[in-house]
């Protein structure tokens, strides 16, 4: 068959692309059009994202797009990290520029919701873990401060559904990232229009909610003059980044059924994969999420702070003239003495410190830990946690789902750190199959695919990501089951400390 161009759109915290998946019928090609960066902007005391900005970089993305293949793009997509939103006005104004969800104006309000609503009614109602972050309280927060903007707003669309909107003019949102905002209904798989009514929030702006995988229209007629594109249409595949990832899993490789995935990156989203929700006292109490999934799935899930830790370091790092490779950081970790120092990714001082290394130091302080002193060792401290931390969760889930898990999935770019993949092989002691690196692009572009023909279900949306990606086995190493058991043990006793 000839070959066919689908564009992915992929916007994370550190920066965003616009990729080509090159697709000749079972195998996928991708190429890197134009990358751009991302990040929060200070604005008066706030965190915001720059969203004019990232639109005009898609569009030169989409540009260069058109200058490379003209008409042999068939589709584009988008899919973006969960929380944060856009207003627009019934006209299709932008109502401010969206916070970023690591905005202080949150805080304090997970507290003060749940004294307004039981913690058990919440999680009927949505399913969610609670993270004080969730745009159940960003809007808490946004309503109190601006009540006249969400008078003004007739549609409120997540990131993704925003883009959608700039390149197509509809107004949806799609499922998977609805269901971060804990307050989509996960048994109803409808918008929670009762809590948000318990809470005082407004519900007239909530959009119709569509599946992943729903043609929405095609282009506008602007886009198509700065861009040069035919007039593709626009596809909704899981537009919440981990939903795509999950999607792309090769759980081929595994060679049985009982599987759990990481999506690893800035966050990571440590899982499995169910056909129902769980929404037990139990699942409730382990706090764990329910965010919806290709073909009816469910992601259970816990999120976890990822490597942004790392990321942080990096950054002070680079500030105070030391170490800029990530490469070099990996090798002075892997040299670091192991199994002395952690702290708990999930404590909320590490959401956006000022200092990263100063505040791994001062939490290892206080829990009377040896304290990181150099760079190699504060990089060995969060690769230690995030790997316990993965494990833990990992016990949690595969509790939840009632079965043993065989084999641990890693995708997305933390899946090129080995020093991690080992860490977290020895800390589960099961199996960890890493990559393909791409997963999020390779997932939204499959799910272009499938959504015009070229796929028929999941599965074999999945092998054709197993053709397509590389995968790097890493096993527990002989004889570690002992020492890690313990450092587990320790970990649980030091997260418990400061919980």
């Amino acid at each position: 068959m000839a070959e066919q161009i689908y564009l992915g759109i992929d916007l994370g915290a550190e920066s965003g692309r616009v990729m080509a998946g090159r697709w000749a019928g079972g195998r996928l090609m991708l190429e890197e059009l134009h990358r751009f960066p991302n990040g929060p902007v200070q604005l008066a005391g706030t965190l915001r994202w720059d969203a004019p900005r990232l639109w005009q970089e898609i569009q030169n993305g989409l540009a260069v797009a058109a200058r490379r293949f003209g008409p042999r793009v068939v589709s584009v997509g988008v899919d973006t990290w969960g929380l944060d939103y856009v207003l627009l006005s019934k006209s299709g104004e932008l109502l401010g520029l969206p916070f970023c969800y690591r905005d202080r104006r949150t805080r304090g309000l997970l507290a003060e919701t749940l004294r307004k609503v039981p913690r058990a009614d919440i999680f009927a109602a949505t399913g969610a873990q609670f993270l004080e972050i969730n745009t159940l309280y960003q809007w808490r927060a946004h309503f109190a401060a601006s009540p006249e903007v969400f008078h003004t707003a007739d549609t409120f669309l997540m990131m993704p559904d925003w883009l959608n909107w700039c390149l197509c003019g509809r107004r949806a949102a799609e499922f998977t990232d609805a269901t971060t905002t804990q307050f989509c209904n996960p048994v109803r798989r409808a918008w929670s229009v009762e809590l948000l009514q318990r809470l005082g929030l407004p519900t007239h702006c909530l959009p119709e909610l569509v599946p992943p995988g729903t043609e929405l229209a095609r282009l506008r007629d602007s886009v198509r003059e700065v861009t040069g594109l035919v007039p593709v249409p626009v596809v909704a595949p899981a537009t919440h980044d981990t939903g795509s990832a999950v999607a792309a899993v090769p759980v081929g490789h595994t060679g049985r059924a009982n599987w759990a995935y990481i999506s690893s990156g800035t966050w990571s989203l440590v899982g499995i994969e169910t056909r129902e929700p769980l929404l037990s006292p139990r699942a409730l109490e382990l706090n764990v999420t329910n965010e919806g999934g290709v073909d009816g799935t469910w992601r259970v899930l816990k999120n976890v702070m990822g490597l942004w830790l790392v990321q942080r370091c990096r950054q002070a790092f680079v500030d105070r003239g030391g170490t800029v490779d990530y490469a070099r950081l990996a090798e002075l970790a892997a040299a670091a003495p192991s199994l002395r120092s952690w702290v708990n990714p999930d404590d909320p001082r590490f959401l956006n410190p000022a200092d990263m290394p100063a505040e791994i130091r001062a939490y290892c302080r206080e829990t009377g830990q040896p304290v990181p002193d150099d760079e190699g060792a504060l990089v060995r401290c969060a690769l230690e946690s995030l790997a316990l931390k993965y494990a833990e969760v990992l016990d949690e889930v595969a509790e939840l789902g009632g079965e043993a898990i065989g084999a641990v999935h890693v995708v997305g770019g933390g899946s090129k750190n080995a020093l991690l993949n080992q860490l977290t092989a020895d800390a589960c002691q099961r199996p960890v199959l890493a990559g393909p690196a791409e997963a999020t692009v390779m997932g939204n572009i499959l799910m272009q695919a499938r959504a015009l023909g070229e796929l028929g279900s999941l599965t074999e949306l999945r092998a054709a990501v197993s053709a397509s990606g590389e995968v790097t086995r890493f096993e527990p190493r002989p004889g570690s089951a002992g020492e890690w058991a313990e450092a587990r043990g320790r970990f649980r006793r030091l997260c418990g400390r400061l919980a």
